[in-house]
């Protein structure tokens, strides 16, 4: 077994969609538009395999999680880059670009190789490894 695909509702697709395909080397379908129930969505690809549905529609209430602290459910996700130095260089270039980074470069205490970044929506992104 695996899991198909997470989703995620988004304020603005086209920007998240753009934010991933830009940092994250995502490829994404044409975006889906219902009409009826003013819903759109796409799926971003990543490595032929790992699946993220990223979805819009008008009347979706913002959650009342503070993205800074911790709460029952989905956390973060965590992406994996292939190395250290891509895990530093992207981190970097997101810093350059003005993102929120909430932890540098490091080693965590179970040995993963990770930095910790918000998209632009403040979903957390794990960098790893």
């Amino acid at each position: 077994m695996k899991i198909e695909h997470i989703a995620i509702w988004v304020r603005d697709l086209e920007k998240m969609k753009n934010f991933y395909k830009e940092y994250f080397d995502a490829k994404s379908n044409k975006i889906y538009y219902n009409i009826n129930k003013k819903f759109s969505s796409c799926f971003l690809t990543f490595d032929n395999t790992t699946r993220l549905e990223l979805m819009q529609r008008p009347l979706i209430p913002e959650s009342l999680n503070n993205p800074y602290k911790q709460y029952i459910g989905l956390i973060h996700m965590a992406i994996s880059v292939g190395s250290e130095e891509r895990v530093i260089s992207l981190t970097n270039r997101l810093v350059d670009d003005g993102y929120e980074v909430l932890d540098r470069p490091r080693y965590t205490g179970d040995g993963y190789f990770e930095s910790k970044v918000f998209d632009p929506e403040k979903n957390q992104i794990e960098i790893t490894v």
